[in-house]
């Protein structure tokens, strides 16, 4: 993993938080209004986009050009844009599009800045209830409107004493979902549909697991650096990398994270 000077690093911690209030300024003005439109992105199915989506990614992309014009971007929106300084933005300038049209607060703007073994520093932001999440550079904590604090995963070590994330009930294919439930059955309470806010609360210590699959990088890679600066882990189901998307395993510590691992992985 790249090594970074003490000015390179605050330089992209100051960014990646110039970034995240672009979007947001870029995407309130349209959250919860009458006559929203949606357009489908994905043929047989449903994946919506927003002008909210795109313009919080143009905004993003804007700021960037000013502030770190050497450095590539990887977003959900406009694609990817070369750079010449080994290091990547992945943005999702709106995690949670559905919930976004829904207008349910569980939706969040990813920000990570990494290079390819990696994310090196990531940010979950959520503009409507004010709360952001950071995570990485000798980072990991939240603010919000109760004020803030230093984000610290829980100890939870049984399965059958936590509390287990994920978007959709399905989770990807039938095997994948089945594999799922597997562990579901386990723990003490299963929750759905939180999209990156369930990240979130991994971090702060209120959740303890969230398995997905299916995902892309800009999915991945800010709550992966945000969890593991709190104490956290973050890998692929076989315990191997996940910053390039696929599936996900994300757990307060290891043990918690071995046990799931070993459910998703046994048939029965």
């Amino acid at each position: 993993m790249m090594a970074l000077s003490d000015t390179v690093s605050h330089e992209l911690v100051e960014t990646a938080h110039a970034l995240a209030d672009a979007a947001g300024k870029a995407i309130l003005p349209h959250f919860r209004t009458v006559g929203l439109i949606s357009d489908n992105k994905l043929a047989g199915g449903f994946d919506p986009v927003t002008i909210a989506d795109r313009a919080a990614e143009e905004a993003m992309r804007a700021v960037l050009a000013v502030r770190r014009p050497q450095d590539a971007i990887l977003g959900e929106e406009f694609g990817h844009t070369e750079g010449t300084s080994g290091l990547t933005w992945v943005l999702d300038p709106i995690d949670g599009t559905r919930g976004f049209i829904s207008g349910t607060p569980t939706w969040g703007v990813l920000i990570a800045v990494g290079d390819e073994s990696g994310p090196l520093f990531g940010m979950i932001d959520q503009p409507y209830t004010g709360e952001r999440f950071v995570g990485g550079l000798g980072q990991a904590h939240w603010t919000g409107p109760h004020g803030g604090a230093d984000l610290r995963v829980r100890g939870t070590q049984a399965l059958g004493d936590a509390i287990l994330f994920t978007t959709f009930p399905e989770v990807g294919s039938a095997e994948e979902g089945a594999a799922f439930r597997r562990v579901s059955q386990r723990v003490k309470l299963t929750r759905f549909g939180m999209d990156c806010y369930a990240y979130a609360l991994l971090a702060a210590g209120q959740v303890d697991l969230v398995i997905e699959a299916g995902l892309n990088a800009y999915d991945i890679q800010a709550p992966i650096a945000v969890i593991e600066a709190a104490g956290g882990i973050v890998t692929d189901w076989q315990g191997g990398p996940a910053h390039n998307g696929g599936r996900a395993l994300a757990a307060a510590n290891r043990d918690i994270h071995a046990a799931a691992l070993e459910v998703l992985n046994t048939a029965t």
